[in-house]
């Protein structure tokens, strides 16, 4: 599918053969169409690849797509018998990816707009509006395997974030993430990759503000976030980078793993999670923001083989100057999950987080989950479905979710 624009010939060509082509359509040309004297090609490739702009002279393109997750979730209370449920969009979000000048120039742009994704923002700290950005990143590949990242993005945490919330195995994170992630965070990242023979290793380190994403909060005794991250792969790259989504969709030929570290320093952070969490008031006195100075360790491993997938994780977060309301404690998880050739995966994980201070905010649960998958067109479009069995606080619980993905 092709259009082309002039000045004075605003006339285009459009071949269309399926819905989601019109809605990616529709949404890119309100949001972008300009008057130009140079002509710009559309294309759409495949279901899931967005829409894709150039233009003429290559100094920009662009790449659009949206997707959506439709969830319903029922929760049973063992200890007095309470059904509760909910029926909502859990996402919706806009990406927006390209270069700019540079094919060495890329940028990522990605939009939340449902109430689970914007509800960030009804605190004083972000104006108490919508907090829709997710992603405003530029990354420039500067040298060789180097890339320098700048902007607002994931810190290069824990594995189980960084995959996209699209691509993952389950319908939602463990609580390990829940408890413990660094999420996203404005600053700079630098990014690099190299080989000792097979082995592959990739390594990253970032300097952010600390408190999260979006934020205009004045707090005087923020500090900065220091963040570094080692990635080791000895039996190289898996197939289309399957070690940052869930599943083993590319039938991996030959086992490969990746075993992750992570080490994040968090100074003065009023956040009871360092960049998400509450804010923390000291009200002893004149109302200021409390403090503490978080350390968190995280070390992760994914393993794929023909079908079989296997991850882990485990984190440990504290504080030399522990005060109260702040989420110290550790956690970990193992999933295992195998794919049948009909593209049906059954996938069990086991989750356990402990608070290590009567001061922490964390609460301490064991989670057993059986999940199913039905992977229609990979992540793209799917159907997946979870049944848990939660205990948090000595409180036990039957916990149900069916989730439609859709990604155009």
């Amino acid at each position: 599918m092709i259009f082309h624009f002039s000045k004075h010939n605003q006339s285009f060509f459009v071949e269309i053969n399926s819905f989601s082509s019109k809605i990616c359509i529709v949404a890119l040309l309100s949001l972008f169409y300009v008057d130009t004297p140079k002509s710009q090609s559309f294309s759409v490739d495949t279901f899931g690849e967005g829409l894709y702009i150039k233009a003429a002279d290559s100094s920009f393109a662009t790449r659009f797509g949206l997707r959506f997750q439709t969830l319903y979730s029922g929760t049973q209370d063992l200890d007095n018998s309470e059904w509760s449920e909910s029926f909502l969009i859990r996402r919706y979000r806009l990406k927006f990816d390209g270069y700019a000048i540079d094919p060495r120039i890329v940028y990522k742009i990605e939009l939340g707009l449902s109430n689970r994704d914007t509800r960030a923002g009804a605190i004083p700290e972000s104006g108490e509006t919508a907090s829709i950005i997710l992603d405003a990143v530029i990354k420039w590949n500067f040298a060789g395997n180097w890339v320098l990242w700048a902007g607002q993005t994931k810190l290069p945490g824990n594995r189980e974030r960084v995959i996209s919330s699209q691509n993952m195995q389950f319908v939602d994170r463990s609580l390990v993430n829940a408890s413990f992630t660094l999420d996203r965070d404005i600053g700079i990242q630098i990014h690099h990759m190299f080989n000792i023979n097979r082995l592959l290793i990739k390594h990253a380190v970032a300097i952010s503000e600390g408190n999260g994403r979006n934020l205009i909060a004045d707090n005087p005794k923020s500090g900065r976030e220091y963040t570094g991250r080692l990635e080791f792969l000895p039996m190289g790259a898996f197939t289309n980078k399957g070690d940052y989504f869930g599943s083993d969709l590319m039938r991996e030929p030959i086992p490969k793993l990746s075993i992750g570290i992570t080490g994040d320093y968090n100074s003065n952070a009023a956040r009871s999670r360092g960049n998400l969490g509450s804010f923390l008031i000291d009200t002893t006195g004149e109302a200021t923001y409390l403090s503490s100075n978080l350390a968190t360790v995280m070390v992760d491993g994914i393993f794929k083989y023909r079908g079989l997938s296997i991850s882990s994780e485990y984190t440990y977060r504290d504080a030399s100057n522990r005060k109260e309301g702040y989420g110290y404690g550790s956690g970990i998880f193992g999933a295992i999950g195998y794919l049948f050739p009909s593209n049906f995966e059954i996938a069990g994980r086991y989750t356990q987080v402990n608070p290590i201070s009567s001061m922490s905010s964390i609460s301490s649960s064991r989670e057993y989950t059986l999940g199913f998958s039905w992977y229609i067109s990979n992540h793209d479009l799917k159907i997946q479905s979870d049944l848990s069995h939660l205990t948090s606080d000595s409180q036990e619980f039957i916990v149900f979710r069916l989730q439609c993905e859709l990604a155009i």
